[in-house]
């Protein structure tokens, strides 16, 4: 707006109004001047007298629109101001919110597994080449992380350490043939080994198999770690979606669907200690 009062447009109209109410003016002290039977000043002066009024309100309009456009935008301004910092005070409340959750889900963990140490983290990218559905978080040897630290979530087990720096981490998922967990049926307690493929990556499905054909897993139980290897007995891993036989040999095998969705995940645990934890050494094997 303040371009305009600059501009040429705006002196020419200014100069035109000046040049109307000075010849109002005159003409209005000329027919002051003659009796009003021949008040032909007059006469000749109202077209002009009426056009520099209707002007001078038109200018007055303008200023009071332009006035009023200004208080607007203020408003507007400080309206924002105000919706920006409540939109902040949200996002910290629904952060503080979903930390508290957070914690006191794992606090339940916890209480159910005294000998669990845990270090939290937060993923921090993800390899998008990675049709596993690793990803990074922000914890390192700095923070007691080692490799093949368990990674879980209140849902389950979601994986291990598979690369540790200083400060930050990778994490393969139990999506990945790089792992394999022994494994148990939580109902009927038949054991086999859960470990992923690529095939059923792309369902985020995992697979266990070396179930004996005398088995009695069913769809929809539950699969938990049984203990064996590098992670705790225990661990929730995935419902079962499908059976089937594997056609080279004998064995059952089901497909898995895991209870964390790996490629939604923000916050995550290590367990760092738990008992009967192999040592670094034997982890390696």
């Amino acid at each position: 707006m303040r371009f305009f009062f600059r501009s040429r447009q705006f002196k020419i109209i200014l100069i035109v109004f000046i040049i109307i109410v000075a010849l109002s003016s005159v003409f209005g002290i000329i027919g002051g001047s003659i009796a009003p039977q021949a008040n032909i000043a007059g006469t000749i002066a109202a077209p002009f007298q009426q056009l520099a009024t209707n002007i001078s309100n038109a200018f007055s309009d303008f200023f009071k629109a332009y006035n009023d456009g200004n208080k607007l935008l203020l408003e507007n301004s400080e309206l924002k101001a105000q919706l920006n910092e409540m939109n902040e005070k949200l996002a910290e409340y629904d952060a503080a919110t979903a930390e508290n959750e957070f914690y006191k889900d794992y606090l339940g963990i916890k209480e159910n597994n005294p000998d669990f140490t845990f270090s939290d983290a937060t993923v921090i990218s993800r390899d998008s080449q990675d049709p596993y559905g690793g990803f990074v978080i922000n914890c390192g040897s700095l923070n007691d992380i080692s490799l093949y630290d368990p990674v879980i979530t209140d849902a389950g087990l979601v994986g291990y350490i598979s690369e540790v720096g200083l400060t930050t981490s990778k994490v393969t998922t139990i999506l990945s043939p790089e792992i394999t967990i022994g494994a148990l049926d939580n109902r009927s307690t038949d054991s086999g080994i859960v470990s992923g493929n690529l095939e059923l990556a792309g369902k985020k499905f995992c697979k266990f198999y070396n179930l004996s054909r005398s088995c009695n897993v069913a769809i929809g139980d539950y699969v938990v770690t049984s203990g064996e290897g590098i992670f705790p007995d225990g661990l929730l891993i995935g419902t079962i979606e499908n059976i089937g036989s594997d056609p080279y040999n004998t064995s059952i095998y089901a497909d898995i669907k895991p209870f964390t969705d790996f490629y939604e995940l923000r916050n995550v645990m290590i367990i760092t200690e738990f008992d009967g934890q192999l040592s670094p050494e034997e982890r390696e094997k």
